[in-house]
C-alpha cells in the first residue's frame, strides 16, 4: 500500500503556483527545480491538473495559474487527477488463488468488504483536507 510521489509533487507544484504565480511566470522548468523532478514528470502532472480544471496554462510563453480557490481543491481531487486509478490499486488482492481451495476460491469476496471500508475511509480523509489547509501549514512552517 502506498500513495505515489505524484501526489506530493502535485501538492508541491500547487503551493509554488499559489505562492509565486502573481510574482513570476511559474513554468514546468521552475517547478522541476523546486521539486527536484524531471521537467517531463512535472509537465505530466501539470497536464493532469489542467485536465481536471485545477490549473490554467498559458500557451507560448508558458506560466501556470490556479483556476479555483484553494478551499475548493481537496487532496482527493489532486490525487484522483494525477492517479485516476489509485484507489482501485491502493490495496491489491493476489490474482491467482487456487479455485480448488475453499479459502482460495472465496478470498476475493471475503476481502471485498474490509478493503472497501479502507478505501472509503481513505477517500473521506482525502476529501476532508483542502489545499487551503496545506498552504496554511506551509505558511506556519515558514514562519517558524
Amino acid at each position: 500500500m502506498h500513495i505515489s510521489t505524484k501526489c506530493s509533487i502535485a501538492i508541491h507544484c500547487l503551493i509554488c503556483i499559489h505562492e509565486f504565480g502573481d510574482k513570476k511566470r511559474v513554468t514546468s522548468e521552475l517547478l522541476a527545480l523546486s521539486t527536484g523532478c524531471n521537467p517531463v514528470t512535472v509537465r505530466n502532472i501539470i497536464s493532469a491538473l489542467k485536465k481536471d480544471g485545477i490549473l490554467s496554462v498559458k500557451s507560448g510563453t508558458g506560466g501556470t495559474s490556479l483556476n479555483c480557490p484553494l478551499e475548493d481543491i481537496t487532496l482527493y481531487r489532486v490525487y484522483m487527477a494525477v492517479e485516476p486509478n489509485a484507489l482501485k490499486k491502493f490495496i491489491g488482492i493476489h490474482g491467482m488463488p487456487s479455485p480448488l481451495c475453499p479459502v482460495g476460491k472465496n478470498i476475493h469476496a471475503v476481502l471485498e468488504m474490509p478493503y472497501g471500508k479502507m478505501r472509503d475511509s481513505l477517500k473521506a480523509c482525502l476529501q476532508s483536507i483542502t489545499m487551503e489547509e496545506i498552504v496554511n501549514e506551509y505558511h506556519h512552517t515558514v514562519e517558524k
